[in-house]
């Protein structure tokens, strides 16, 4: 295979087109979408994105060598290729999580790294807690953990942020109701009125997207496709998040001790305002094992050129050494006062 190497500005290695590409077998109206890119004899790696309710992108494969890595990308139940009459229906995150493992199994791979960001290093963590011992280790960015307070800080408590933007939401949202915007938005989003619905998820997309690029003079809705692929992105999230995410109220923490010394990476930007550099500590808290890297000028994007750099780094390492240990240094542990 011809060498490639990262280029300039962002890191990321040149696009690249899949060697593989297969459906699951149906199962419970779903029919999972999966992909495999690089070196077929290569250390294998299976990438999360995010969401809930979007998709993999081509851009994502360029995170990875694809001289030393095998990379298997995914669309979660409802996203992207994959396909279903009723998305929401049998779509929880122990759903996800074994159709990830259909996935490995069907591939004959005893175990694989895990590498995943914003929603999809939450569902990351909750894989490796679940089933550890088919995790060579993880690399996650920016961590969402799907805590009422990580919910709450989106919709709410970043508006100190933004104002402007956040304006720009929550008028959409009756004055009684914002002491409880996630609830609103979730609820109508999913069972609302189509007209006020659909107005309620370009608004939501809107202040995702100006948390991301933070500044608030973008244009009404930061979406892109039709508005039907818009709503059904934000139902998908809206279902997730009205349960927070099927996880106890730790969030994707809650089963962390099984990871025992699992080598993890934790990166996250200084500048995330989405999700919370709170998340990287609290996760480093409970895997005391873990590395956390603070991206310092970056914020929630991946393709930001600081973390494309840094995170192409740490796959790059993950892949090279097979831990962290040398990595970074260790954050302190706090001593629980």
């Amino acid at each position: 295979m011809q060498a490639m190497l990262p280029a300039a500005p962002d890191a990321l290695f040149p696009a690249i087109e899949p060697y593989a590409h297969s459906f699951l077998p149906e199962l419970d109206g779903h029919t999972v979408y999966f992909e495999q890119c690089g070196n077929p004899a290569g250390l294998p790696m299976v990438f999360v994105h995010g969401g809930p309710g979007s998709g993999c992108m081509p851009r994502h494969r360029q995170f990875f060598d694809p001289r030393s890595t095998r990379v298997i990308l995914w669309d979660q139940r409802g996203c992207g290729r994959s396909r279903a009459e009723q998305p929401l229906a049998y779509n929880t995150t122990a759903h996800l999580i074994a159709d990830m493992e259909r996935i490995r199994a069907a591939l004959g791979l005893e175990a694989w790294w895990v590498v995943g960001g914003s929603w999809g290093a939450g569902l990351a963590l909750a894989y490796a807690s679940a089933l550890p011992q088919r995790c060579l280790g993880l690399v996650l960015r920016g961590t969402f953990l799907g805590r009422a307070a990580d919910i709450r800080w989106f919709f709410q408590d970043a508006a100190q942020l933004l104002p402007d933007a956040w304006w720009a939401l929550a008028r959409h949202v009756p004055s009684a109701q914002r002491d409880d915007m996630a609830g609103y938005v979730v609820e109508q989003v999913l069972h609302g009125e189509a007209a006020h619905a659909l107005a309620l998820a370009k608004a939501w997309s809107a202040w995702e997207g100006a948390l991301t690029d933070r500044r608030a003079s973008l244009p009404p809705s930061s979406g892109t496709g039709s508005d039907a692929a818009l709503l059904a992105k934000y139902r998908l999230q809206s279902h997730y998040l009205a349960a927070q995410c099927f996880f106890p109220a730790e969030g994707a923490l809650a089963g962390c001790a099984a990871l025992g010394d699992l080598p993890v990476a934790v990166l996250h930007g200084r500048l995330d305002w989405i999700c919370r550099p709170q998340s990287a500590w609290d996760v480093q808290q409970a895997l005391p094992a873990s590395r956390v890297q603070w991206i310092d000028q970056a914020g929630h994007s991946p393709y930001e050129p600081p973390m494309a750099r840094a995170l192409v780094a740490a796959i790059a390492h993950a892949a090279q050494h097979g831990q962290f240990h040398n990595w970074c240094q260790p954050l302190p542990i706090g001593d629980g006062d």
